[in-house]
């Protein structure tokens, strides 16, 4: 039987099990480079062009995002659910797990002895903003509590049932991105995310730990505020998005040895305006801030020429994750 090197090399990272090198992410191109290959799970899922690639993207809930041609996801221009609907009345995607699934079996002989990573792609609060746009949903929690709760418990049951799937079909962890912050706080007060969120995260989060699955969890902006709270109801891996707004320094002081991160070279600030040896000075000062010689610490590289980054500073994120990985053995 092959030993999946890779594979135990992020695990042992997430599980602080002393891992022989930094495990290093290549998000949206070049994935054979790293330790970790990536399924998305979302039929229809943004960006994907399934209706008129050149204007729409279309997901499976029905929301629409409109696209630019500047190579983001798109943008959403109306809500699905203009009204928050009854309950019964929720349109919740069907599973169709032939469908959605048909490719694991290729996917799964590209991985090689890779992590095998299952992504629900935009989930939990992104989606619930999609249905009913960003407005009528940040209204919703004061004012439709009771039609707030039945929308969204409808997406997390939704996500449970694709979290089964995703263990069904051998994978080792499963990822959701949700954006709780903005450029300087969080978009709630950290009172109601407790109250109305935190709950439900926490029940879908040990639905994952008890399938076997790792929970990777993406937030872009300054969510400081609750970060330990995500550590506390069991997320295995925060990829904190935008470490330039974040206090990185706060964050290792609560957090380091205790919580495995997913960083990226800053792709507002650093890994698109600073030189390569920038780049590997910043990969550094994350490192020397999150981790521990036991784990802690995985290195995200994602290709952002759409926000200015040259091939350069890409292939520099790389190099740099890798030097930190050779400093390790």
């Amino acid at each position: 039987m092959t030993m999946r090197i890779r594979e135990q090399r992020v695990q042992h990272a997430i599980e602080f099990g002393n891992p022989d090198q930094i495990p290093i992410v290549f998000w949206n191109c070049d994935q054979a480079e790293g330790d970790v290959m990536l399924y998305h799970l979302s039929l229809g899922e943004p960006g994907d062009g399934s209706v008129d690639a050149w204007d729409w993207s279309v997901n499976e809930w029905g929301y629409r995002l409109e696209k630019h041609g500047d190579g983001t996801m798109g943008h959403p221009v109306e809500p699905v659910y203009l009204e928050l609907p009854a309950a019964n009345d929720c349109r919740v995607p069907d599973l169709r797990e032939n469908e959605r699934m048909s490719a694991v079996p290729a996917f799964q002989q590209r991985c090689g002895d890779r992590y095998r990573l299952a992504s629900l792609d935009l989930s939990g609060f992104t989606v619930y903003t999609l249905l009913r746009g960003f407005e009528n949903a940040m209204q919703d929690f004061l004012l439709e509590p009771e039609g707030f709760a039945a929308l969204f418990d409808r997406i997390i049951d939704f996500e449970s049932a694709l979290m089964r799937m995703a263990a069904r079909h051998g994978f080792d962890g499963v990822h959701l991105a949700d954006d709780w912050g903005t450029q300087t706080g969080l978009m709630v007060s950290p009172e109601m995310w407790r109250d109305l969120f935190k709950p439900r995260y926490a029940r879908q989060f040990a639905l994952a730990r008890e399938l076997g699955l790792h929970v990777w969890y993406h937030c872009c902006g300054e969510f400081v505020a609750i970060m330990e709270d995500f550590h506390e109801i069991g997320v295995d891996v925060l990829n904190i998005s935008q470490p330039n707004v974040n206090n990185i320094s706060e964050v290792g002081r609560r957090l380091r040895g205790r919580q495995c991160f997913m960083m990226p070279i800053s792709y507002q600030t650093v890994s698109i305006e600073g030189t390569p040896e920038d780049i590997h000075a910043e990969a550094q000062r994350l490192y020397d801030l999150l981790a521990v010689p036991e784990g802690g610490f995985i290195g995200y590289v994602e290709e952002y020429s759409v926000m200015g980054m040259s091939a350069r500073n890409y292939y520099a994120c790389g190099e740099a994750f890798r030097r930190l990985g050779r400093t390790c053995e």
